[in-house]
């Protein structure tokens, strides 16, 4: 083989085992990071566990566990859960390292301002869940079947808490959903417009399905925040709109 393809071949080569490098750092760092930060949450757990908890113990219910080892094993879980958001700077960090180098510099500022926006509007629908919809599901659940003894286990509550306030915490990324659509052309402040009389249907509806109770304020209270981000999706539109208007025009001057 000639000298000209033996180098060129190791540059190939260096390149490849330098980035599966970086890789094996992000890994072994982020599972550091975790273990490190489930740790210090496994001593604190108790306090964690009584936020958790707080919507079945202000009904004076406290929950049970059916198995030997289901009680430290939930607690294990949910110091492993907050271990995870403790641990997520880190882990963003680790990943825009490895990340940054395969990223123009438009995309690095572009992902640099999502990437913030992103976790506040999440922390934002998981704050919201918690208090107002957790709250309220566990209620009037519990409330409806009164003529019955609840025997909630630990590991099914935390399962009914965890599949309430995620998705909410995924809704709340509807703002930024219509930015990127809108961003790359597949929606139109338009169409947003257009169909808000559907958009508001579906929102009570859904309200209505994830609040059995028959109280209207509480629905609205539930169907509020999504109305708010649907029109929050319009403004976005708009905005992202008039920024490709403003770039045409400077090209069209050019």
């Amino acid at each position: 083989m000639p000298q000209e393809e033996k180098s060129g071949s190791d540059q190939q080569r260096t390149p490849l085992l330098q980035h599966l490098q970086d890789l094996r750092t992000v890994i072994v760092v982020s599972v550091i990071a975790i273990l490190v930060t489930s740790v210090a949450s496994f001593t604190f757990v108790d306090k964690f566990l009584a936020i958790i908890l707080r919507p079945l113990t202000e009904l004076g219910i406290k929950p049970i566990f059916t198995g030997v080892t289901e009680g430290l094993f939930f607690k294990f879980h949910v110091a492993l859960l907050v271990g995870l958001v403790a641990a997520s700077p880190i882990l963003l960090w680790q990943f825009w390292r490895f990340l940054v180098p395969a990223l123009y510099p438009g995309e690095r500022n572009y992902i640099a301002r999502l990437v913030p926006v992103s976790i506040i509007l999440f922390v934002g629908g998981v704050t919201f869940a918690y208090f107002t919809v957790l709250r309220i599901m566990t209620f009037f659940m519990i409330r409806f079947a009164s003529e019955f003894t609840p025997l909630i286990t630990v590991s099914n509550y935390l399962s009914f808490a965890l599949g309430l306030v995620i998705p909410f915490g995924l809704i709340f990324e509807y703002p930024l959903l219509i930015y990127f659509l809108t961003k790359i052309g597949i929606l139109k402040k338009e169409m947003l417009i257009k169909y808000r009389k559907f958009a508001i249907v579906g929102v009570f509806i859904v309200a209505a399905i994830l609040t059995p109770s028959p109280d209207p304020f509480t629905q609205i209270l539930v169907a509020a925040p999504m109305l708010i981000l649907y029109e929050a999706g319009i403004i976005v539109a708009r905005l992202v709109d008039r920024q490709k208007r403003h770039r045409l025009n400077e090209l069209a001057e050019e």
